[in-house]
């Protein structure tokens, strides 16, 4: 007697997990022009002019800001372009990057 073939296949279920997300932190340091951090979050973190200067006003007054939240390749690889451009420029600009809640 010949075997029948079911039509009915298994099903797994696959959960994927978002990926985690990291926080991009400006921080304030005595020699580092307003101008240049501006810059740095129009041409890296593609913020608007108002944006980047509200930015910058924040880690002036309060030592730090969030220039944004990205995957931590992404956020990563931010942190090295913004590095090396000040560090091009002499500047000692410092950003950190921190798991977001």
């Amino acid at each position: 007697m010949p075997q029948q073939q079911s039509n009915t296949r298994a099903r797994t279920r696959i959960h994927v997990d978002e990926p985690r997300r990291f926080r991009v932190i400006l921080h304030n340091d005595d020699f580092t022009t307003m101008d240049f951090v501006v810059m740095v979050l129009k041409t890296i973190f593609f913020k608007s002019d108002a944006e980047a200067e509200n930015l910058m006003l924040q880690v002036h007054q309060k030592g730090q800001a969030v220039a944004g939240i990205y995957s931590k390749d992404i956020a990563m690889s931010k942190v090295q372009k913004a590095t090396q451009m000040a560090r091009n420029q002499g500047f000692p600009l410092r950003l950190t990057i921190e798991p977001a809640e």
